[in-house]
């Protein structure tokens, strides 16, 4: 029983500390907004990241700006 209690311990733990992370990526005008989530402490390092788009992929990407 105390095994089985343990097993179930570690599940929780991996469960808070790890998981899955997604994002997102919207276009606005000829900016793009990039999001990264990660659920790592339930989300505590999400990031959003604003920036233009060139013909040669995104460039002068930037964090804390409106689009």
């Amino acid at each position: 029983m105390k095994t089985l209690q343990k097993i179930g311990a570690v599940i929780l733990m991996a469960a808070m500390f790890g998981g899955c992370a997604y994002g997102g990526v919207a276009g606005v005008g000829d900016k793009v907004v990039i999001t990264r989530n990660d659920a790592f402490l339930f989300g505590v390092l999400r990031k959003v990241y604003v920036c233009k788009v060139a013909d040669s992929g995104v460039s002068d990407c930037q964090t804390n700006e409106s689009p």
